[in-house]
């Protein structure tokens, strides 16, 4: 994940207007079915084309189910929904071995049967409902993008990525996601509730009996070339120091650490953050059809990109201060840049 340095070739030129016109025609398909959430809409895009992780964060009724889906639709991509529950089981998502009878020569064997982590999208329904076990199913998948069953490795489709989603309101029987889990999320998407004219297009939309169709966009193959130039596109040095100073200013125990990190923060971002920062703000770049990332790049995918990585103390929760308000605190401090 590190800037690459060369500019953009005159080729990449042509698949960064197709790719900003592609965003175009995307956000009109998603459009048949969803209505507002354009900021939501616009990180996912930005994780898909990142090759990251997205978490969607909202009440229930928002319809993060089904913009996951629709997005899977508009990009032809093989789409797996896996509703995570409390009984499920880690072989319930990578899959399992079973026993098989070679009628020809009366032989058994083991066969892997692949589980629904098999597919290019995959929609984690509900990821905190499932307990830690199972939640770490994820974990190989989600940085490798493969998985391990019997001792034999197994590689997922490319493109492959996860969007889970997360009620943040009803927490009996669910599990938190552990920070290390958390910390392969590129982005955590907060979906919020839509205005009045959005809502009552919601249900003008809803109450009736027409269906609204999706065309596919982007094949897998085009989106593979599209990731790779996003990689392609560079970042100044001073992007990539602002993204690292951003980062970095989040550590308690950083010298000059800012005096609300020191009091309100046990623990600040990684180096995960500073990556994601720079990849982020490429691809949000790529997505407008520009061939250089730059600082409001950065300053567009920061909030999404910190605020679930800060674990807050009791000073904060006493203080009533949230993780979300310390990185919108430095965000708009800019004392980041040089």
């Amino acid at each position: 994940m590190h800037a690459d340095p060369k500019r953009v070739e005159a080729g990449d030129v042509e698949l960064l207007e197709r790719l900003a016109t592609a965003r175009s025609e995307l956000l009109t398909q998603i459009r048949h079915r969803i209505v507002g959430q354009q900021d939501v809409l616009d990180g996912i895009l930005t994780a898909i084309l990142s090759g990251g992780h997205g978490l969607l964060v909202g009440v229930p009724g928002l319809a993060k189910t089904l913009m996951v889906s629709t997005v899977s639709a508009a990009l032809d991509l093989i789409f797996a929904r896996i509703q995570f529950t409390p009984d499920l089981m880690p072989s319930d998502i990578t899959g399992t071995e079973i026993m098989e009878e070679d009628p020809a020569t009366g032989k058994r064997a083991f066969r892997f049967i692949h589980g629904p982590v098999f597919a290019n999208v995959v929609l984690a329904d509900e990821i905190n409902r499932t307990p830690p076990k199972t939640q770490a199913a994820l974990l190989q998948a989600m940085q490798e993008h493969e998985v391990t069953a019997a001792g034999e490795t197994y590689h997922l489709p490319e493109p492959f990525f996860v969007l889970a989603t997360q009620n943040p309101i009803e927490q009996e029987g669910t599990y938190p996601l552990p920070e290390a889990q958390l910390d392969r999320f590129m982005l955590e998407l907060r979906v919020s509730y839509p205005d009045r004219d959005e809502e009552e297009r919601i249900v003008e939309a809803t109450t009736g009996d027409e269906t609204q169709q999706v065309n596919a966009v982007l094949t897998g193959e085009e989106l593979i070339k599209t990731q790779q130039l996003v990689r392609r596109i560079p970042a100044p040095k001073p992007v990539v120091r602002a993204a690292v100073a951003l980062a970095r200013t989040t550590r308690p125990g950083e010298d000059g650490a800012p005096s609300i990190v020191r009091e309100y923060v046990d623990w600040g971002a990684g180096p995960r953050a500073s990556q994601f920062l720079v990849l982020g703000a490429k691809a949000r770049a790529a997505l407008d059809g520009r061939p250089m990332a730059d600082l409001d790049d950065v300053k567009d995918v920061a909030l999404s990109v910190l605020r679930h990585r800060l674990v807050v103390n009791f000073a904060a929760e006493a203080a009533g201060r949230t993780a979300e308000d310390i990185c919108k605190e430095l965000i708009e401090g800019e004392t980041w840049i040089e």
